[in-house]
């Protein structure tokens, strides 16, 4: 299983080393530059969101569109319906809010404070670190496309990748947003390692222009997630989530009722 899951344990190992870097820094930052440090992160992540879903979707179009005009729409449509269906059964259950929850009660049992005061926004604070690194962290083209290469081929070479600048990224974010931060390895371990555990068994028959509109869905995720961080505007990203999953059922379906309408055979 070590063949499976080594490139997710080396980066939740990258992420723990960063974090506990960036928070020893955080006490020697002042607030206005930790402010300024959270913006850059915000915009990189918009540009990471751009990579994973405009640009990947380009690259479907051209790669599999065959010059049909309408495949973009189609495509788009796709994307679409997943995020929307997978919002509504995020929100459904209550992931935002279970997950925000989730960053309270470890900072309640590992901090000791209570919910009132300075306390609340330290645990609110707690919470906000540990929902935004989950996401940047687990989220975007790096997390599915290594999470696959590792389960399906035993490569861990874009894992390794995204250990490397998430370890950057996590000092950037516990210097701002302090140790929930650093907690967030635990979400790498549960979520990129069960990623990784799947493709191990599910994943080697899935179709590349699944994968690849799983990558597009999980940018958008990214969008919304940078809109978080630069205060633009506060959405529930974990609702989000499920979308991420859905565009293979999606493809399947749709194959099945019309042979050809999104993998065209050439």
């Amino acid at each position: 299983m070590w063949s499976v899951l080594n490139g997710t344990i080396v980066n939740a190992l990258a992420v723990a080393v960063g974090s506990m870097i960036g928070l020893l820094m955080a006490a020697r930052i002042p607030h206005r530059y930790q402010r300024i440090i959270l913006n850059c992160l915000g915009l990189v992540t918009i540009i990471l969101g751009i990579d994973a879903s405009v640009i990947v979707m380009g690259d479907v179009v051209k790669t599999y569109g065959g010059g049909d005009p309408t495949y973009g729409a189609r495509i788009a449509m796709v994307t679409v319906g997943s995020l929307i269906i997978g919002s509504i059964i995020g929100t459904a259950l209550r992931l935002h809010e279970r997950i925000e929850g989730l960053g309270g009660t470890i900072h309640r049992r590992f901090g000791g404070f209570g919910e009132t005061g300075e306390a609340a926004d330290r645990s609110a604070r707690f919470a906000e670190g540990f929902l935004s690194a989950s996401v940047i962290f687990c989220v975007g083209p790096l997390t599915l496309l290594g999470c696959l290469n590792n389960g399906t081929a035993a490569d861990p070479s874009l894992l390794y990748i995204k250990s490397f600048l998430d370890g950057f990224c996590s000092l950037a974010l516990a210097a701002s947003l302090g140790l929930g931060v650093a907690f967030s390895i635990l979400t790498i371990l549960f979520f990129q390692g069960g990623l990784s555990i799947a493709a191990y068994f599910l994943a080697s028959g899935l179709p590349a222009l699944s994968v690849q509109l799983m990558n597009v869905v999980g940018g958008l995720v990214l969008l919304a997630t940078a809109m978080m961080i630069l205060e633009i505007k506060k959405i529930p990203v974990a609702n989000l989530l499920p979308g991420i999953f859905l565009p293979p059922l999606a493809v399947w379906l749709v194959e099945a009722m019309s042979r050809g309408t999104l993998i065209i055979m050439r």
